[in-house]
């Protein structure tokens, strides 16, 4: 018990000092440990300030030599750019040098120019007082003041371009005849079929008789309703003016006046005038008109016996019915020149069914010039090739006023009958008043011209005779005055076809045998 109590105190006494112990034991351990680590720092520290010192030594020496080497560029440049200052300074001192010289010769100039202009200033003095001495020395010779002598040198002049303008104006004529010639057929017939103004101003209205004047307010129409639908309806210009009874229809293509004559006699025989109503009869009367034309141009064939021509060309024949040149039917003008074709090819042994072909055909081109442009001789061709139509058919269009040269006895045969057709006394006509007017208007014309005599007008106006008085007049002179006539006519009358200006000068020596 005493040994188990003895073990117990020992081992109660031994394991608080083996507990110290043990405890000095690892301070000890831990105070070497610490110590080692101290030292170890201190190295590490002092390498690495040794470290920090070279790196710092060597960025210093880095900086340095940069700064050395951006130092020694920028010298260099600097003394580029001096270089390159002195350059231009040189080239600006160089620059001012030459502008000075410059400078000095434009003045030299200037007081060399301001000398010679002083010097022409007295030369034009003096010019003039030559020229001055030497009109009073000419005056003094010739006896006559300058301005007298002007006039007789102008008066020279004159008479010499007269003569010489005369000479070349008929070697022109002469010269460019043949071609001038054609010329002048096509542009006098292209005028004759476009624009014959007494004509148009008698042919281009149709008058509709009314039962009574209250029916021009019906066809009027409540704030002109009616009549704006009527002429919109055919294009045509309704005129209600003060004549009795009766309304004018105007325009310049027959046809449509003709559409607008038979709608209103139809709305007048109905009594209904309103819009709707006026629309529905101009309906019935562009067919009606289209029947009329269509039957007349078959009776046309049939009347002078030529068969198989295109529909088409037979439509365009009864449309001439509607077209008439200086009073005259186109359309039987047509069948009169197809009949004395068709007379004169029998006289002569040729083809008379070609003959009246080309006959019939050779104005057709009267059925279109209203709509399309050119002439109707142009419109014909086009057209009869068109339809295929015989090259002699279409030469004989071509050829009837002379355009271009007839290449068979049948075109010649149409260019006879066309001219019989058309000079035979009665075919054409023109009112009184007109014709003797301008009869007297040429007259009128032609007297007023200097060294003129007397002047007549024969042929129904289509000639203009004028006798001049030959002491006034030349032979130079007559050749400006029958172009100064012409001329003249042709800016102050309008007239069919030409006016041929025959100019004569007459001189007479008698004397007596004895």
């Amino acid at each position: 018990m005493l040994y188990v109590v003895a073990v117990l105190a020992t081992l109660v006494i031994s394991v608080p000092i083996s507990a110290i112990v043990a405890t000095s034991y690892r301070k000890k351990i831990v105070e070497s440990k610490i110590g080692n680590a101290e030292d170890k720092a201190r190295e590490i520290i002092d390498e690495a300030l040794k470290a920090a010192e070279t790196k710092k030594r060597e960025s210093l020496l880095e900086v340095k030599e940069e700064s050395i080497r951006t130092k020694n560029e920028l010298d260099k440049e600097i003394k580029e750019r001096r270089a390159e200052a002195q350059r231009y300074e040189r080239r600006v001192q160089q620059k001012e040098e030459n502008i000075d010289k410059k400078a000095e010769a434009i003045e030299k100039k200037e007081a060399s120019l301001t000398a010679k202009e002083e010097s022409l200033a007295r030369q034009r003095e003096e010019i003039a007082k030559l020229n001055e001495q030497r009109l009073q020395e000419l005056e003094r010779i010739s006896g006559l003041t300058s301005e007298q002598a002007k006039d007789y040198l102008l008066k020279i002049v004159e008479d010499e371009v007269k003569h010489e303008t005369a000479v070349m104006i008929k070697e022109m004529e002469s010269r460019a005849k043949e071609e001038a010639d054609k010329k002048a057929k096509e542009y006098v017939v292209t005028a004759i079929q476009k624009c014959a103004a007494d004509h148009v101003s008698e042919t281009t209205i149709s008058v509709v008789q009314l039962p009574n004047d209250e029916m021009k307010g019906r066809i009027i129409g409540r704030e002109g309703r009616n009549i704006r639908t009527l002429e919109t309806m055919t294009g045509v210009d309704l005129i209600i003016d003060d004549t009795p009874e009766a309304v004018i229809l105007s325009g310049f293509d027959p046809i449509r006046r003709e559409v607008a004559r038979i709608a209103l006699e139809k709305l007048i025989v109905d009594g209904r005038i309103h819009p709707a109503r006026i629309e529905e009869m101009v309906e019935k009367a562009q067919k009606e008109v289209e029947v009329m034309i269509k039957e007349e141009g078959e009776a046309a064939t049939l009347e002078v016996g030529v068969h198989g021509i295109h529909p088409e060309l037979v439509r365009l024949l009864g449309k001439m019915k509607f077209r008439t040149s200086y009073g005259q039917n186109a359309l039987k003008h047509s069948i009169e020149v197809a009949q004395l074709s068709g007379l004169l090819a029998a006289e002569m042994g040729l083809d008379v069914r070609m003959a009246k072909r080309a006959g019939l055909l050779h104005d057709i081109g009267k059925a279109v010039d209203h709509e399309m442009e050119g002439s109707h001789i142009q419109l014909g061709v086009e057209l009869c090739k068109k339809y295929k139509e015989s090259a002699i058919v279409i030469n004989a269009v071509e050829s009837h006023h002379g355009d271009v040269e007839p290449q068979s006895l049948i075109a010649c045969l149409v260019q006879a009958s066309d001219t019989i057709s058309a000079a035979r006394p009665g075919a054409r006509r023109e009112t009184l008043e007109t014709y003797t007017s301008r009869l007297k208007q040429l007259e009128d014309i032609t007297n007023n011209f200097k060294g003129v005599d007397k002047s007549f007008a024969i042929q129904a106006g289509r000639e203009i005779r004028v006798m001049v008085v030959p002491d006034q007049i030349t032979d130079a002179d007559m050749v400006l005055l029958a172009r100064d006539i012409s001329k003249q006519i042709e800016s102050e009358l309008e007239y069919p076809g030409q006016i041929k200006v025959n100019v004569i000068r007459e001189s007479r020596v008698i004397d007596y045998a004895k």
